[in-house]
């Protein structure tokens, strides 16, 4: 497993199939912490939901799904509808812009209370979202370990996403690598994680 500190800025995670290109430390600890502080207190979370086997269930984790208009998100079986946009994420999706080069007009959040909650393995390949577009994934919180696997041959790459670091999906990606968070019991503290994302308009 590598840490993000060990490579190098614009470099391509997977070996092959897509674009998982890691942009770097954005925030400093100082601004990381003032962001996770302010998105806690402010950000309109909620238990995830999913149907499982025809029956609806909720998550341990909490989510938040925020855009530029009231775009209607599908995934896990159950739509949600996005929450107008408020000042700190806005700031951060122009950041993050800069960074990637693309625009995005809405994001999913994730709160994850400590390590034993995380993500099973999933692509983010709903209709709802542009074809090989963009999926910018900001950090803030507790370290935790992301893992892609590829659909056909199994392969994993495996990274520890470190606060206010920067990741980016994009091109074939999803089509080809499931990605998941995986759960722990040596983590005791708290993780947001903002997935900046390109819905059909």
């Amino acid at each position: 497993m590598e840490l993000f500190s060990d490579l190098e800025n614009n470099q391509n995670l997977l070996p092959y199939d897509g674009e998982v290109v890691y942009h770097g430390i954005l925030l400093d600890d100082q601004e990381s912490e003032k962001f996770f502080n302010d998105l806690f207190e402010k950000i309109e979370w909620y238990h995830d939901k999913a149907i499982v086997n025809g029956q609806e269930i909720e998550t341990k984790r909490k989510v938040a799904w925020y855009g530029s208009r009231d775009f209607s998100y599908t995934y896990s079986g159950v739509t949600r509808i996005a929450t107008p946009w408020i000042e700190e994420l806005l700031a951060l999706k122009q950041l993050i812009e800069l960074y990637t080069d693309a625009m995005y007009n809405s994001c999913l959040i994730n709160l994850y209370h400590n390590g034993e909650e995380g993500v099973s393995w999933h692509s983010d390949d709903e209709k709802d979202l542009i074809k090989n577009g963009s999926i910018a994934c900001l950090s803030l919180g507790a370290t935790r370990k992301f893992v892609f696997k590829h659909k056909q041959t199994s392969e994993k790459r495996e990274f520890d996403l470190v606060k206010g670091s920067l990741i980016e999906m994009k091109g074939e990606t999803q089509q080809h690598w499931l990605h998941q968070i995986t759960t722990t019991k040596k983590v005791s503290t708290p993780r947001i994680s903002l997935t900046f994302r390109q819905m059909k308009v």
